[in-house]
């Protein structure tokens, strides 16, 4: 089956909708499906609950969804490379559920295995446990997580075939598998695209049933948060 469409629009159309919930790969801006962001701005869709581990910056990635007040809600773990995001949040705009950094990674790998909650120590005594079931194991305290599920995933990777099976490149893996695996439908961005049998199985990061649509950005931007360069 080829899983391949000719732009990120028409890969989107007639997938993404008002209010859904929106999971999108990434740590920073490395790893980012930059073309996918683009057409769901395009797009127009609003009211959307976006889990990303961050938002972007202001002018780049998710950010761009928040300068059009299409994101609602954001489930994430860390806001400070995005003054927008901080701004909206404080100012009571957008609503925000921060989880630690690693509940954020295992409620979306939750959400892929078909676990529906789990139990973790992270946050106990601490804002993040407001409102949730705690319980003791072995005179530890642990709160409960539910997993999440995405109504749309959107991904990026290096390579892919047109079955979707993908491989990912270094740490832009980073969300991007948990991400796909948990999305109802997932939607991934490449550089490249090869024929089907071209791939050696034993290199395969992400199998193809997770995979719905294949759109290639083989020139992505690949923007960088901060450089620092040393004085001559």
């Amino acid at each position: 089956m080829d899983k391949v469409y000719e732009s990120a629009t028409a890969a989107l159309e007639g997938v993404v909708a008002d209010g859904q919930m929106i999971g999108v790969g990434g740590f920073g801006l490395c790893g980012i499906p930059e073309a996918l962001i683009l057409a769901l701005r395009d797009s127009g869709v609003k009211d959307l609950t976006c889990i990303s581990n961050n938002a972007g910056v202001d002018d780049f990635g998710l950010g761009l969804l928040l300068a059009t007040r299409q994101i609602k809600k954001m489930i994430a773990s860390y806001v400070g490379e995005n003054k927008e995001f901080e701004r909206q949040y404080l100012s009571g705009e957008l609503e925000l559920e921060f989880n630690p950094q690693g509940t954020l990674a295992e409620r979306l790998r939750a959400g892929g295995a078909g676990i529906p909650a789990f139990f973790t120590p992270a946050g106990v005594g601490t804002l993040v446990a407001e409102g949730k079931e705690e319980r003791e194991f072995n005179g530890k305290r642990y709160i409960m997580e539910t997993a999440l599920v995405p109504d749309v995933s959107l991904v990026k990777a290096k390579v892919a075939d047109r079955s979707g099976n993908l491989i990912f490149n270094k740490t832009a893996r980073n969300f991007n598998p948990n991400v796909a695996t948990a999305g109802k439908i997932t939607v991934v961005e490449v550089e490249e695209v090869v024929e089907i049998g071209e791939l050696d199985p034993d290199h395969i990061h992400l199998p193809g049933i997770y995979v719905h649509r294949i759109v290639v950005n083989s020139n992505p931007e690949k923007r960088i948060e901060q450089r620092t360069l040393r004085q001559a």
